[in-house]
Protein backbone atom coordinates (compact mmCIF):
# COMPACT_ATOMS: atom_id res chain seq x y z
CA UNK A 1 0.00 0.00 0.00
CA UNK A 2 2.48 2.96 1.51
CA UNK A 3 5.06 1.66 -2.22
CA UNK A 4 1.86 2.33 -4.80
CA UNK A 5 0.99 5.53 -2.93
CA UNK A 6 4.40 6.89 -2.79
CA UNK A 7 4.37 6.65 -6.78
CA UNK A 8 0.79 7.86 -6.77
CA UNK A 9 1.86 10.95 -4.94
CA UNK A 10 5.25 11.58 -6.49
CA UNK A 11 3.23 11.29 -10.52
CA UNK A 12 0.85 13.73 -8.86
CA UNK A 13 2.93 16.10 -7.63
CA UNK A 14 4.85 16.41 -11.32
CA UNK A 15 1.83 17.11 -12.84
CA UNK A 16 0.91 19.74 -10.88
CA UNK A 17 4.02 21.15 -11.43
CA UNK A 18 4.38 20.95 -14.75
CA UNK A 19 0.81 22.55 -15.10
CA UNK A 20 1.91 25.12 -13.08
CA UNK A 21 4.79 26.19 -15.14
CA UNK A 22 2.51 25.93 -18.30
CA UNK A 23 -1.11 27.42 -16.83
CA UNK A 24 -0.67 31.09 -15.37
CA UNK A 25 -4.27 31.59 -15.11
CA UNK A 26 -5.31 30.94 -11.53
CA UNK A 27 -8.53 30.06 -12.80
CA UNK A 28 -8.18 27.81 -15.93
CA UNK A 29 -4.88 25.99 -13.82
CA UNK A 30 -7.82 24.99 -11.11
CA UNK A 31 -10.22 23.73 -13.27
CA UNK A 32 -6.91 21.32 -14.69
CA UNK A 33 -6.10 20.72 -11.34
CA UNK A 34 -9.60 19.46 -10.20
CA UNK A 35 -9.86 17.27 -13.28
CA UNK A 36 -6.66 15.82 -12.60
CA UNK A 37 -7.24 15.07 -8.52
CA UNK A 38 -10.50 13.51 -8.75
CA UNK A 39 -8.66 10.96 -11.97
CA UNK A 40 -5.58 10.30 -9.03
CA UNK A 41 -8.58 10.01 -6.44
CA UNK A 42 -10.58 7.64 -8.70
CA UNK A 43 -7.46 4.98 -8.80
CA UNK A 44 -6.96 5.45 -5.01
CA UNK A 45 -10.65 4.22 -4.72
CA UNK A 46 -9.87 1.73 -7.62
CA UNK A 47 -6.90 0.28 -5.83
CA UNK A 48 -8.58 -0.17 -2.26
CA UNK A 49 -11.32 -1.41 -3.41
CA UNK A 50 -9.60 -4.29 -5.22
CA UNK A 51 -7.03 -5.03 -2.28
CA UNK A 52 -8.32 -3.61 0.48
CA UNK A 53 -6.22 -3.73 4.34
CA UNK A 54 -4.40 -6.62 5.63
CA UNK A 55 -5.23 -4.95 9.23
CA UNK A 56 -6.63 -2.24 11.03
CA UNK A 57 -3.86 -0.68 12.04
CA UNK A 58 -3.23 -0.29 7.86
CA UNK A 59 -7.05 1.03 7.09
CA UNK A 60 -6.91 3.76 9.51
CA UNK A 61 -2.88 4.75 8.39
CA UNK A 62 -4.95 5.29 5.23
CA UNK A 63 -7.90 7.30 5.73
CA UNK A 64 -5.42 9.28 8.79
CA UNK A 65 -2.48 9.90 6.71
CA UNK A 66 -2.41 9.05 3.20
CA UNK A 67 -5.86 9.66 1.50
CA UNK A 68 -6.02 13.34 3.05
CA UNK A 69 -3.24 14.32 1.45
CA UNK A 70 -4.49 14.12 -1.76
CA UNK A 71 -7.86 14.80 -0.89
CA UNK A 72 -6.83 18.18 0.37
CA UNK A 73 -5.36 19.32 -2.91
CA UNK A 74 -8.83 18.70 -4.52
CA UNK A 75 -10.72 20.97 -1.91
CA UNK A 76 -7.86 23.35 -1.72
CA UNK A 77 -7.82 23.58 -5.69
CA UNK A 78 -11.95 24.17 -5.79
CA UNK A 79 -11.51 26.52 -2.98
CA UNK A 80 -8.82 28.54 -5.04
CA UNK A 81 -11.46 27.96 -8.29
CA UNK A 82 -14.50 29.76 -6.00
CA UNK A 83 -12.02 32.51 -4.52
CA UNK A 84 -10.75 33.22 -8.24
CA UNK A 85 -14.03 33.34 -9.82
CA UNK A 86 -16.18 35.25 -7.34
CA UNK A 87 -13.41 37.58 -6.68
CA UNK A 88 -14.37 40.93 -6.71
CA UNK A 89 -12.71 44.12 -9.38
CA UNK A 90 -12.64 47.31 -7.92
CA UNK A 91 -9.69 49.27 -5.46
CA UNK A 92 -7.97 47.33 -2.82
CA UNK A 93 -11.01 48.22 -0.12
CA UNK A 94 -13.07 45.95 -2.35
CA UNK A 95 -10.74 43.06 -2.25
CA UNK A 96 -9.42 43.38 1.50
CA UNK A 97 -13.03 42.83 2.27
CA UNK A 98 -13.91 39.71 -0.16
CA UNK A 99 -10.34 38.25 1.44
CA UNK A 100 -11.18 39.19 4.63
CA UNK A 101 -14.70 37.46 4.40
CA UNK A 102 -12.90 34.38 3.48
CA UNK A 103 -10.41 34.15 6.16
CA UNK A 104 -13.55 34.42 8.61
CA UNK A 105 -14.74 31.45 6.70
CA UNK A 106 -11.57 29.54 7.49
CA UNK A 107 -11.94 31.24 11.27
CA UNK A 108 -15.67 29.60 11.57
CA UNK A 109 -14.82 25.90 10.45
CA UNK A 110 -11.85 26.20 13.11
CA UNK A 111 -14.05 27.32 15.71
CA UNK A 112 -16.66 24.88 15.20
CA UNK A 113 -14.19 21.78 15.13
CA UNK A 114 -11.83 22.68 18.22
CA UNK A 115 -11.91 19.20 19.37
CA UNK A 116 -11.21 17.40 16.36
CA UNK A 117 -8.08 19.97 16.00
CA UNK A 118 -6.95 19.31 18.76
CA UNK A 119 -6.98 15.82 18.50
CA UNK A 120 -5.44 15.70 14.87
CA UNK A 121 -2.67 18.31 16.05
CA UNK A 122 -1.97 16.47 19.04
CA UNK A 123 -1.38 13.12 17.31
CA UNK A 124 -4.11 11.68 19.51
CA UNK A 125 -4.57 7.74 18.26
CA UNK A 126 -7.45 6.96 21.61
CA UNK A 127 -10.60 7.52 19.04
CA UNK A 128 -8.92 6.33 16.14
CA UNK A 129 -10.63 3.10 15.58
CA UNK A 130 -14.12 5.79 15.30
CA UNK A 131 -12.60 8.31 13.34
CA UNK A 132 -10.86 6.25 10.46
CA UNK A 133 -11.88 2.83 10.43
CA UNK A 134 -14.95 2.54 8.04
CA UNK A 135 -18.52 1.87 8.96
CA UNK A 136 -17.56 2.89 12.63
CA UNK A 137 -19.19 6.18 12.93
CA UNK A 138 -20.88 7.92 15.51
CA UNK A 139 -22.99 10.58 14.93
CA UNK A 140 -22.02 12.13 18.28
CA UNK A 141 -18.69 12.92 17.26
CA UNK A 142 -19.36 15.89 15.17
CA UNK A 143 -19.66 14.39 11.81
CA UNK A 144 -20.31 16.82 8.28
CA UNK A 145 -23.10 15.87 6.03
CA UNK A 146 -20.51 15.32 3.20
CA UNK A 147 -19.70 11.86 5.04
CA UNK A 148 -23.63 10.99 4.75
CA UNK A 149 -23.28 11.44 1.07
CA UNK A 150 -19.79 9.72 0.34
CA UNK A 151 -19.57 6.18 -0.75
CA UNK A 152 -18.78 4.19 2.67
CA UNK A 153 -16.31 1.81 0.88
CA UNK A 154 -13.77 4.71 0.41
CA UNK A 155 -14.75 7.68 3.16
CA UNK A 156 -14.93 7.29 7.21
CA UNK A 157 -16.10 9.71 9.30
CA UNK A 158 -13.75 11.83 9.61
CA UNK A 159 -10.78 11.25 6.87
CA UNK A 160 -12.47 14.74 5.33
CA UNK A 161 -11.56 16.75 8.43
CA UNK A 162 -8.23 15.68 7.91
CA UNK A 163 -8.10 16.79 4.29
CA UNK A 164 -9.62 19.91 5.03
CA UNK A 165 -7.51 21.19 8.45
CA UNK A 166 -4.84 20.15 5.73
CA UNK A 167 -6.61 22.11 2.46
CA UNK A 168 -7.47 25.39 5.36
CA UNK A 169 -3.58 25.63 6.18
CA UNK A 170 -2.96 26.02 2.31
CA UNK A 171 -6.04 28.46 1.12
CA UNK A 172 -5.00 30.34 4.46
CA UNK A 173 -1.09 31.08 2.88
CA UNK A 174 -3.05 31.59 -0.47
CA UNK A 175 -5.39 33.87 0.96
CA UNK A 176 -2.82 35.77 3.37
CA UNK A 177 -0.68 36.27 0.11
CA UNK A 178 -3.04 37.83 -1.64
CA UNK A 179 -3.71 40.38 1.19
CA UNK A 180 -0.15 41.36 1.49
CA UNK A 181 -0.50 41.52 -2.81
CA UNK A 182 -3.14 43.68 -2.17
CA UNK A 183 -1.90 46.05 0.34
CA UNK A 184 1.80 46.13 -1.41
CA UNK A 185 -0.21 47.49 -4.29
CA UNK A 186 -1.93 49.58 -1.87
CA UNK A 187 1.77 51.02 -0.54
CA UNK A 188 2.99 51.40 -3.98
CA UNK A 189 -0.04 52.96 -5.51
CA UNK A 190 2.07 55.69 -6.81
CA UNK A 191 4.38 54.18 -9.39
CA UNK A 192 8.07 55.24 -9.26
CA UNK A 193 8.56 54.87 -13.26
CA UNK A 194 7.17 57.58 -15.83
CA UNK A 195 6.39 57.53 -19.35
CA UNK A 196 8.80 60.00 -20.78
CA UNK A 197 8.19 58.51 -24.73
CA UNK A 198 4.85 60.32 -26.43
CA UNK A 199 1.40 59.84 -25.57
CA UNK A 200 1.08 58.24 -28.70
CA UNK A 201 3.59 55.91 -28.69
CA UNK A 202 2.00 54.63 -25.58
CA UNK A 203 -1.61 54.53 -26.94
CA UNK A 204 -0.10 52.64 -30.36
CA UNK A 205 1.57 50.14 -27.43
CA UNK A 206 -1.78 49.52 -25.38
CA UNK A 207 -3.67 49.02 -28.82
CA UNK A 208 -1.51 46.45 -30.24
CA UNK A 209 -1.63 44.36 -26.39
CA UNK A 210 -5.32 44.84 -26.73
CA UNK A 211 -5.51 43.86 -30.20
CA UNK A 212 -3.18 40.74 -29.38
CA UNK A 213 -5.89 39.71 -26.43
CA UNK A 214 -2.47 39.68 -24.08
CA UNK A 215 -4.99 40.56 -20.86
CA UNK A 216 -7.55 38.16 -19.39
CA UNK A 217 -7.84 35.68 -22.30
CA UNK A 218 -8.95 38.88 -24.51
CA UNK A 219 -11.57 39.78 -22.41
CA UNK A 220 -10.00 43.31 -20.80
CA UNK A 221 -11.75 46.43 -21.93
CA UNK A 222 -9.47 48.64 -23.62
CA UNK A 223 -10.52 51.78 -21.23
CA UNK A 224 -9.41 49.28 -18.13
CA UNK A 225 -6.03 48.53 -20.10
CA UNK A 226 -5.51 52.40 -20.62
CA UNK A 227 -6.12 53.17 -16.89
CA UNK A 228 -3.17 50.55 -15.22
CA UNK A 229 -0.93 51.38 -17.91
CA UNK A 230 -1.58 55.38 -16.39
CA UNK A 231 -1.76 54.47 -13.30
CA UNK A 232 1.76 52.60 -13.72
CA UNK A 233 3.42 55.46 -15.59
CA UNK A 234 2.22 58.20 -13.88
CA UNK A 235 0.52 59.80 -17.41
CA UNK A 236 -2.37 61.11 -18.30
CA UNK A 237 -3.42 59.91 -21.86
CA UNK A 238 -6.25 61.91 -22.36
CA UNK A 239 -8.56 61.22 -25.13
CA UNK A 240 -6.75 57.79 -26.25
CA UNK A 241 -9.45 56.77 -28.58
CA UNK A 242 -9.11 59.96 -30.77
CA UNK A 243 -5.35 59.34 -30.83
CA UNK A 244 -5.54 55.73 -31.65
CA UNK A 245 -8.25 57.10 -34.56
CA UNK A 246 -4.88 59.20 -35.93
CA UNK A 247 -2.72 56.56 -35.93
CA UNK A 248 -5.03 54.45 -37.93
CA UNK A 249 -4.77 57.62 -40.20
CA UNK A 250 -1.29 57.77 -40.74
CA UNK A 251 -0.08 57.03 -44.67
CA UNK A 252 3.35 55.59 -43.96
CA UNK A 253 4.15 53.93 -41.01
CA UNK A 254 0.97 53.46 -38.71
CA UNK A 255 3.15 51.19 -36.07
CA UNK A 256 6.42 53.35 -35.92
CA UNK A 257 6.77 53.16 -32.18
CA UNK A 258 6.59 48.95 -32.47
CA UNK A 259 8.81 48.76 -34.96
CA UNK A 260 10.94 50.83 -33.65
CA UNK A 261 10.44 48.93 -30.28
CA UNK A 262 11.28 45.56 -32.64
CA UNK A 263 14.30 47.50 -33.63
CA UNK A 264 16.08 48.23 -30.49
CA UNK A 265 15.56 44.71 -29.26
CA UNK A 266 16.97 43.25 -32.50
CA UNK A 267 20.46 45.97 -31.59
CA UNK A 268 19.99 44.79 -27.94
CA UNK A 269 20.09 41.11 -28.80
CA UNK A 270 23.12 41.78 -31.13
CA UNK A 271 25.07 43.77 -28.93
CA UNK A 272 24.93 40.92 -26.28
CA UNK A 273 26.08 38.23 -28.67
CA UNK A 274 29.49 40.63 -29.56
Amino acid sequence: MEKYYEKCVQRLDEQINELKLEIENPIILAQELIELLLNYLGELKKYVSERGFKSIEEEIHFFKRLKPVILAKLIYYNAIYKIETKKPYGNGKAIKKYIDNELSKLKRYFDNNLEFYKYYRTNSTYLDEKYFVRGRYDVKLSLDTYYFETDHNFTTSHDYKVAKIIANDLIQVYLEDQLNNTNQKKKFERSPLNWTASKTALTELIYALYAQGVFDNGNADIKAIAKVFEQMFNIDLGDFYHTFMELKARKINPTKFLDSLRDALIRKMDEQEE
